[in-house]
């Protein structure tokens, strides 16, 4: 009788787990994006080249874009074992990475249109350091191939620490229930135009379409569709053509922030996992699954900018080590509630960090922090005034330039005003709030434990004033969150309540000094 040997594959989490590859469906997709970004340089190429030698740089330029692509495709490898992520890629440049797995901090994973056509994903994995270039950085780890599924089982498997027995060899790992924390409400459209997303798709596409005409000597004149609207406005009276401009930019800027809003924010869903991750997921064309582990959060943020503050509406952003930073919080993967009523905002923020912060009073600042606000923001105005009156009285602007800047004043005094009126601090539980700006006011709440120290910082008018700027460090969100033109004495007091004994050396040879 003979008996065959068993032989059991390497589990995955152990030293000899196996590797695996890129999803080879992305081979239909690669050498065509590869082609269109190489698509400027080809057709320059052939429709300049006239036979010339080197009409073939922008041939063989296209040939090695797309060759790199399909090799990164067919060579890129990873796999993970009990101690760290590794990735292996490149035919004739060899990479080798490997992340430790303690260090990993979130597991962001998005499906733009290109990866939906084949149902996979990217998987993108952090850590503690943040990335501040457009690609991503040496502390991330990108697979770009991979089918949801597996997607959905590195980021259990990374963030949840299954163990060998509960992952198993490879095979997809059963996601835990979750608890729902937030998810987007249809009325919260109307915060879109407020938020002047769609002034910025404005401004680009104008920005744009002025740049090809410069270019190619187009003048858009010539089209008789513009000249009866110019030849309109021409024929009406200059106040009712200013309004009607700015209430056709109104209805345009509100469709398009809509449209945004949508995109970016469709089935968006904040839910707690048992195992301690905040995972959020949001998108309707390009989806976005991101998880947070929860020991990371060292605070949260509630943004106001000022046109979204005066419709009674916040955000909420995550204050976390390993997101992907990017133009905006959106962006960056940070975010924690997209647009909505203020109350919301700080009901998801008392969820997440476990305290109530919107019960907590803020302490007010010295008037003479007021000073200061008031004399910058019309000193600053004043300055231009004075600039333009020089212009004007040198005959190279007219006369209306600088009084329009006298004009302002009043409206810069109010916003210094309300620049003081936002001012507040706290220190309650575990955090240490600050509360900061007019234009776009923030709440930040900042983990005392989680502060690399502390900065006292006073300039010249603020020592005349004896007033001092708190700066918080923190390895994570915008890196530093500022408690401005806070008294002297309750700035001290306050470091030292948020890190006790860390000032004690420095107050204590003050003193010897004094």
């Amino acid at each position: 009788m003979t008996t065959e040997a068993v032989v059991t594959p390497p589990a995955e989490g152990t030293q000899d787990a196996p590797w695996h590859h890129l999803d080879r469906r992305m081979l239909l997709i690669r050498p065509v994006l590869d082609l269109v970004k190489s698509l400027p340089v080809l057709l320059g190429a052939l429709l300049f080249g006239h036979g010339e030698p080197w009409q073939w740089i922008g041939l063989v330029f296209t040939a090695i874009a797309v060759f790199t692509g399909v090799s990164h495709v067919l060579t890129s490898r990873y796999r993970i074992t009990g101690s760290q992520v590794e990735w292996h890629t490149g035919l004739l440049l060899r990479k080798q990475r490997a992340i430790p797995r303690d260090r990993i901090r979130t597991v962001d994973v998005t499906s733009e249109p290109k990866h939906r056509l084949f149902s996979l994903a990217a998987a993108r994995i952090g850590t503690g350091r943040h990335s501040h270039g457009k690609g991503p950085g040496k502390d991330e780890l990108v697979l770009d191939a991979v089918t949801i599924a597996e997607a959905q089982r590195l980021r259990t498997l990374l963030l949840h620490r299954k163990t060998e027995a509960e992952a198993g060899s490879g095979e997809a790992v059963a996601a835990p229930p979750e608890q729902l924390i937030a998810a987007v409400d249809k009325r919260w459209l109307r915060y879109a135009p407020f938020t002047l997303s769609g002034l910025a798709v404005v401004g680009a596409a104008v920005g744009t379409v002025y740049h090809f005409a410069h270019e190619l000597h187009f003048d858009p004149i010539r089209f008789s569709l513009v000249q009866t609207v110019v030849g309109h406005f021409a024929d009406t009276p200059i106040w009712l053509s200013l309004v009607l401009a700015a209430a056709g930019l109104l209805v345009l800027v509100s469709l398009l922030s809509i449209g945004g809003y949508v995109l970016s924010f469709w089935n968006f869903r904040l839910t707690r996992e048992p195992a301690g991750t905040l995972h959020v997921r949001r998108g309707l064309i390009t989806t976005r699954s991101v998880s947070i582990e929860e020991d990371r959060l060292r605070g949260a943020e509630i943004r106001e900018p000022l046109p979204l503050r005066l419709a009674g509406g916040a955000r909420c952003v995550a204050i976390a080590a390993g997101l992907r930073e990017g133009k905006s919080a959106d962006k960056g993967g940070s975010l924690l509630l997209p647009p909505a009523p203020v109350g919301r905002a700080h009901e998801v923020v008392a969820d997440v960090l476990g305290e109530d912060l919107a019960a907590t009073p803020l302490t007010r600042h010295p008037r003479r922090a007021l000073y200061r606000r008031l004399s910058r923001a019309v000193l600053g105005v004043l300055l231009l005034a004075a600039a333009l009156y020089g212009l004007a009285w040198l005959g190279a602007l007219p006369d209306w330039p600088w009084q329009v800047a006298l004009v302002l004043v009043p409206v810069a005094a109010l916003v210094g005003w309300d620049r003081y009126r936002s001012l507040g601090h706290a220190l309650t539980g575990r955090y240490l709030v600050t509360r900061s700006g007019s234009l776009d006011r923030g709440t930040a709440a900042v983990r005392c434990d989680g502060l690399t120290g502390i900065v006292v910082e006073r300039s010249y008018f603020q020592r005349r004033a004896g007033l001092v700027t708190l700066i918080a460090p923190v390895a994570a969100g915008k890196g530093r969150y500022h408690v401005l033109d806070i008294g002297e004495a309750d700035g001290l007091a306050l470091a030292d309540r948020a890190l006790p004994g860390l000032l004690a050396p420095f107050l204590t040879a003050d003193r010897r000094g004094a």
